[in-house]
């Protein structure tokens, strides 16, 4: 049995979690609920502030930006098709970790298609973070018997840049 036609070889995305930090509450973190919202289509949960910053007016357990996480395939192509026309689909190799997970940023909502800006809600800019792997790798989070994934098994840099260019088209910017 070749390595290609064995489907627990080949890598999927598991989730993508769209971040949009904004350092404090109020109005300016319900307008990018709202932005989150309105670009994933996915209902965005508040992140609170884990470390006390004086000078950044951060304190422990209040509200500072919000995620949303998409794991549905068919929302996630879509959105992902979107994010990297926005990025022209164009993107650095040092974007990939050695897990071969993906992360990068957009500076502005607007960009994508369909979005107009509205001034009650002003500029927002997000993280875009994707997890590769292969299927398998739950058991590293269950509760029950829970046990390290093998080297051999998990994506590495290079097969994650591999898959994109294969799947979404991208251009690998080496550096």
């Amino acid at each position: 049995m070749s390595e290609m036609s064995n489907p627990m070889v080949q890598p999927r995305i598991s989730k993508v979690v769209i971040n949009i930090g904004v350092g404090e509450g109020g109005d300016r973190l319900s307008n990018a609920e709202s932005v989150l919202k309105l670009v994933s289509g996915v209902e965005p949960v508040r992140t609170l502030g884990k470390q006390q910053n004086r000078d950044l007016k951060v304190r422990i357990g209040f509200p500072i930006g919000c995620k949303a996480t998409m794991r549905n395939q068919d929302v996630i192509k879509k959105f992902l098709t979107d994010a990297f026309w926005v990025r022209e689909n164009t993107i650095p190799s040092w974007n990939f970790d050695r897990e071969g997970n993906l992360s990068f940023g957009i500076s502005d909502y607007t960009d994508f298609p369909d979005q107009k800006y509205n001034p009650d809600i002003g500029i927002f800019g997000m993280d875009i973070n994707i997890v590769l792997e292969r299927p398998g790798h739950r058991v590293s989070r269950r509760r029950r018997r829970s046990a390290k994934v093998a080297m051999n098994h998990r994506t590495t840099a290079d097969e994650a840049r591999a898959w994109f260019v294969e799947n979404y088209g991208l251009k690998i910017l080496e550096e």
